[in-house]
């Protein structure tokens, strides 16, 4: 007989150490920036992989842990949020690889929401770029603490206090700096730990083996001297009079409070610097705080279960042929074969299969706690942004869709359009597109995307995944609006410029062709609501 959902619950002392040694963050950057690189070096620090990823380099050498589809393996690019986790030194780590391209801006968005803090990956040469300025924002809007790593010094720099001042003028955010390269490019020797007085000497030739920091009594000890030079000396001795004298020393209170972001420079492609962000990740980051939810904040601690679906993928694995939804654990302690209700659909299921990630693989677990990302098996009764509970009803905020940008016709290569039909479905399910049925002419449906990018993700995964060869043949339009009518009202419509259709709810929508159309069709019809998104 399986367990019910009341002998699942679990008081607050029991839940208490989980959720203190639970970390769930998300990694941001502007594409290049090296995040993929910094997450491979993080999980080989976690001994969670033997041999990092090849984001450059030799055929031979394998993919990126994170990058499992097989568009992101040719590109070399991130196009799929992926979950990690992993144990390491007494803390429960989730790490959720997200895209840098702007064109899967959505699917990052959904998964800042599941996340407790953010790791923002800069190139040192380039600075604040702007789509991290845009991911940026989505972390300030959810309140996001955010650790900064600061790449590639091993490369021609910008200045370290011109990357401060940027960070703090362009994104809004006191910078605190944690240690101080000593150089940069051809000239780069390591870096300056401001808080341990210790320096990290950065070996060319390590070829991954780990320097020890030097403790030194002072920045101006001879012993410094001695690593660095005299040159590298005074330009440091400088430099700290500058951050104790102006600059913005470390406060804990205001990073959790997300005022400030700590910063870190060093190299990830070198594996330099990345064991003490990885250390001060697990030290500073925070454990699982409240959800805010219908009924007000939702603690951790709670013995009620409750998660919310935040992502929806379909194929991860070509054996299971599934789909699989991604839950955030917010309360409570998820066990196997407990019984919950999906909120929005008020109806109950069952929690069979509950799988832990590391990229596509997968395992079975027993339970999971507040922090943690689960998948779950989802045979279509489960979207995003629904809510599961066990016990008291709870239900969160839903999760907003991006209006789509762009717009395609999407044509099979052949007639098998039951199976052509149930693929759409399912990446739409994902959040990957938005699918409209044109109600007169084609019979092929219509996609909107956000970037054009997409569009060749869709054609590739059909391809591969469903063994559909179909061509997306691109169109003008650049908007969507759903019309609410009231009273039934007949719309006046411009003659040209405007495809009538319905999404894949039976819902009416209206396609645009140019803003000028969209702007002269709301003019025509006071009184109706042209909703960007349903």
């Amino acid at each position: 007989m399986s367990p019910s959902s009341e002998d699942l619950t679990i008081g607050a002392d029991a839940l208490a150490p989980e959720i203190a040694r639970r970390r769930t963050f998300a990694i941001i950057s502007h594409p290049d920036a090296g995040k993929t690189t910094l997450t491979e070096k993080l999980l080989l620090y976690a001994g969670a992989i033997e041999l990092a990823g090849a984001v450059r380099g030799s055929k031979t050498q394998r993919h990126a842990v994170s990058d499992w589809m097989e568009m992101e393996q040719q590109r070399g690019i991130s196009i799929s949020a992926a979950a990690l986790e992993f144990e390491l030194e007494g803390h429960h780590v989730t790490l959720l690889d997200t895209p840098g391209h702007q064109d899967f801006s959505e699917d990052t968005y959904r998964t800042l929401l599941a996340v407790d803090s953010v790791v923002m990956v800069l190139d040192a040469a380039k600075g604040v770029e702007p789509q991290t300025v845009k991911l940026f924002e989505v972390c300030r809007s959810r309140g996001l603490p955010v650790l900064t790593f600061i790449n590639k010094l091993d490369q021609p720099a910008r200045d370290p206090f011109e990357l401060l001042d940027q960070i703090e003028k362009v994104l809004g955010i006191s910078a605190a700096p944690m240690n101080w390269p000593l150089g940069d490019g051809p000239d780069f020797r390591g870096v300056f730990d401001l808080e341990a007085n210790a320096v990290l000497l950065y070996e060319r030739q390590a070829r991954g083996r780990r320097t020890t920091p030097v403790a030194v009594a002072s920045p101006d000890s001879t012993e410094v001297a001695e690593l660095v030079g005299e040159r590298r000396q005074k330009e440091l001795i400088d430099a700290i009079e500058i951050i104790t004298g102006a600059g913005t020393r470390f406060d804990p209170d205001a990073y959790r409070h997300a005022r400030q972001t700590p910063v870190f420079f060093g190299s990830a492609l070198n594996d330099f610097g990345v064991e003490p962000f990885l250390h001060a990740l697990l030290t500073l980051a925070p454990s699982p705080g409240p959800r805010q939810a219908d009924i007000g904040p939702v603690e951790p601690a709670d013995r009620n279960f409750s998660g919310f679906v935040f992502k929806i993928q379909a194929n991860m694995n070509p054996r299971h042929r599934d789909r699989v939804a991604f839950v955030r654990v917010c309360s409570g302690r998820l066990a196997k074969d407990m019984l919950v209700v999906n909120a929005r659909l008020d109806t109950q299921l069952r929690l069979s299969r509950v799988y832990r990630f590391f990229g596509r693989d997968r395992e079975t677990v027993p339970e999971a706690f507040p922090g943690d990302v689960v998948g779950i098996v989802n045979p279509g009764r489960m979207a995003i942004g629904d809510t599961l509970y066990a016990g008291r009803r709870v239900e969160f905020p839903e999760i907003p869709q991006f209006p789509s940008e762009q717009f395609a016709i999407l044509r099979p290569a052949d007639v098998r359009h039951k199976r052509f039909d149930e693929a759409i479905g399912q990446l739409a399910e994902e959040g990957l597109l938005q699918v409209f049925m044109p109600t007169s002419g084609t019979r092929n449906p219509i996609v909107g995307v956000i970037g054009s990018l997409q569009l060749d993700v869709i054609a590739a995964r059909m391809s591969s995944e469903y063994g559909i060869a179909c061509t997306p043949d691109r169109l003008p339009h650049v908007a969507a609006r759903w019309p609410m009518k009231p009273d039934g009202r007949e719309l006046f419509l411009p003659t040209s410029g405007v495809l009538q259709a319905t999404d894949r709810h039976q819902r009416d929508v209206l396609i645009f062709e140019s803003d000028w159309v969209l702007r002269y069709t709301i003019e025509k019809n006071p009184g109706v609501e042209f909703r960007e998104s349903m």
